[in-house]
């Protein structure tokens, strides 16, 4: 995966004290390139990796919106009773575009079409070039962990 530096720094910009955490993950695994402290004592009683896990199917679910759609995919955000999530994908030069998942509290006022372009605008990653090869040995989703 990539640099964290300058995507936490793109992410706090925008979403200052509210920012709970922030995440990057690819097929196989993820990194946290943040959370903060009263966070963290929540994620000792749950696991991220399958939180993160259910993000993964972006990969997939993708098609489906620009099958089903006539614009781009963009972003996906989810609202909770304490939260709010932002996962979208970026070109970072790899083989496949990176997930970035951000979680900010809800109320918070984060604009998210804002943060999707401050985080096209970070050195190194840009719009995700999804023509890349599928996952092969796909399960019954079309999605591997592999």
């Amino acid at each position: 995966m990539s640099e964290a530096t300058p995507l936490l720094e793109a992410v706090r910009d925008l979403a200052g004290e509210a920012l709970r955490d922030l995440w990057t993950f690819d097929r196989s695994g993820q990194e946290c390139l943040y959370v903060r402290d009263d966070v963290a004592d929540h994620l000792e009683d749950h696991d991220p990796e399958a939180f993160i896990d259910n993000e993964r199917y972006g990969y997939i679910t993708r098609l489906t919106y620009e099958e089903l759609t006539y614009t781009g995919y963009e972003y996906t955000v989810r609202g909770f009773t304490q939260f709010e999530t932002f996962r979208t994908f970026l070109d970072d030069g790899s083989d496949s575009p990176v997930g970035v998942l951000v979680s900010v509290d809800r109320g918070s006022g984060v604009q998210f079409a804002d943060l999707f372009s401050e985080l096209l605008d970070v050195p190194g990653y840009g719009e995700p070039d999804w023509d890349v090869p599928e996952v092969p040995d796909a399960g019954p989703l079309g999605y591997t962990a592999n």
